[in-house]
């Protein structure tokens, strides 16, 4: 059982947070605190393995209460605002969510908390792993092998997988595909873009250039933060 606790000074959020929460069975809320200060006292007096915490708060921020736990327990960040992700994450939060939450982005985290990542090569991973999707023939499905994947790009009610040279259309949401897609390979960094993060060539300001993609693929706002600290590790400075 992994013990939480809620740290938000809007009850509301707390609610729906302690909500999700509730819909898992391997988490167990011991406290909910609108008050950071009487978090961080909480804290003080006994171990708690997450914390969900969101950033802007009065009398101490989500940061300022991460550094003074020292790393005692794990974090994953809840904000409205994504200008302050980056810090978060050289804080080495387990993750962040963008309010308002969703639930299986909620899921995604508490995920990805529970189940380590391997150092697994990208080959040996993905080799093997695909999924089918529906056609315009009737009673036909097209198996789309994970590795072949360049990027998916949302259009309206349907998705365009870029893969192999060829783009296939299905009728699907950015968000299914977001979660089934392993974080660890694939990263949603615009509202209508996902990327193969192995494919990824070059950054050319808010644009991502990948192997064997003539157009760039934009960087939307929302989701630069995360992008940049996820490319941060393999920058040579």
């Amino acid at each position: 059982m992994t013990t939480c606790i809620i740290v938000d000074d809007e009850q509301h959020a707390i609610d729906v947070l302690a909500h999700y929460v509730g819909r898992i069975p391997s988490l167990e809320i011991v406290g909910t605190f609108t008050n950071p200060l009487q978090a961080l006292q909480f804290l003080n007096e006994r171990s708690v393995d997450l914390l969900f915490l969101d950033i802007q708060m009065p009398e101490i921020s989500g940061l300022d209460l991460i550094r003074a736990i020292g790393g005692r327990s794990k974090v994953i960040l809840t904000t409205a605002y994504s200008e302050f992700v980056s810090e978060g994450f050289e804080l080495e939060v387990t993750d962040y969510l963008l309010k308002p939450v969703s639930f299986p982005r909620f899921l995604k985290a508490v995920q990805r908390l529970q189940t380590p990542q391997a150092d697994t090569p990208v080959e040996e991973d993905l080799a093997d792993d695909y999924f089918f999707v529906k056609t315009e023939l009737k009673g036909k499905m097209l198996r789309i092998n994970f590795k072949d994947i360049d990027y998916i790009e949302g259009m309206k009610n349907y998705v365009a997988i870029h893969h192999g040279g060829t783009k296939t259309m299905a009728l699907l949401n950015m968000k299914d595909l977001e979660d089934r897609l392993p974080a660890r390979y694939f990263m949603r960094i615009h509202r209508s873009y996902i990327i193969a993060l192995e494919k990824i060539n070059a950054i050319e300001g808010n644009t991502v250039l990948l192997h064997k993609v003539k157009e760039g693929i934009l960087l939307g706002e929302t989701y630069k933060a995360s992008f940049l600290e996820r490319m941060k590790g393999k920058m040579m400075q």
